[in-house]
């Protein structure tokens, strides 16, 4: 992706995985919104995308670029990046849930949760650190979840990865931080996503009492905190933002 750009004006540039819907969608409309051209991937809404990615550029003059890749997968992240020459911006959004007990879980279920929601950042991340040494700037923000933090029944397996992703902020914030490189997550509470269509009403209305602000959080919540962490000093790094309305 290059622009002919007149005087001293740099373009920003971001990625965002898993962008055709929820908080990867909303995150995707406010960078927009903010002058970033675009790359957004998905996994299995590839017509979605790109019609999100066409309204995106007309609405906003940015330049928008689809992807249909699977982010777990090294030859895929690896394709992608191919077509990325500068990067300021990566937003690890991608990523999958599992309800079940463990017991019961096949072998194969947990490599596509800890493919899809670990493996998947440092596939990206290796990639995109090059790109964001050339600049001596940049910064790469983790979408994780409160679980992470203390854990779920019935959700080991994701419950783990986004442990994994926690720890993996934190260590990579370390080895960035000289390069002013900010690596942020932001651990999610119960947001208004497909993720949660497992649920019925009344085991979503059971979660909301248990909530202080008394509601489901919105992707755009989490889209503002990603803006947050954007205008956040470099200074500002290796930690877990929680965003949960005081649940957790």
């Amino acid at each position: 992706m290059s622009e002919n750009i007149p005087g001293n004006f740099q373009p920003k540039y971001a990625l965002v995985t898993g962008a055709s819907r929820g908080i990867g969608l909303a995150i995707a409309e406010k960078l927009a919104a903010e002058g970033y051209h675009l790359y957004l991937t998905c996994l299995h809404s590839a017509n979605r995308l790109a019609e999100l990615s066409a309204e995106l550029s007309a609405r906003y003059g940015v330049v928008c670029i689809p992807f249909t890749a699977d982010m777990g997968s090294a030859a895929d992240v690896e394709r992608l990046f191919a077509q990325i020459d500068s990067l300021d911006l990566l937003v690890n959004n991608a990523g999958l849930s599992y309800i079940g007990l463990l017991h019961e879980m096949s072998a194969d279920d947990w490599q596509r949760v800890m493919r899809t929601n670990l493996d998947s950042l440092f596939y990206t991340c290796r990639h995109a650190i090059p790109l964001m040494l050339k600049k001596h700037s940049g910064r790469i923000i983790n979408i994780s979840s409160v679980w992470g933090n203390v854990g779920a029944s019935m959700e080991v397996a994701y419950s783990a990865s986004k442990g994994g992703v926690n720890g993996f902020t934190r260590a990579l914030a370390k080895e960035l931080a000289p390069s002013g490189i900010a690596v942020n997550a932001i651990a999610c509470g119960v947001i208004d996503t497909d993720m949660n269509s497992s649920f019925s009403e009344e085991d979503m209305e059971a979660l909301r009492a248990e909530i202080p602000a008394d509601r489901i959080g919105q992707p755009s919540e989490v889209a503002d905190t990603v803006l947050s962490l954007l205008r956040a000093p470099a200074y500002l790094t290796g930690q877990i933002i929680t965003l949960d309305g005081g649940w957790t």
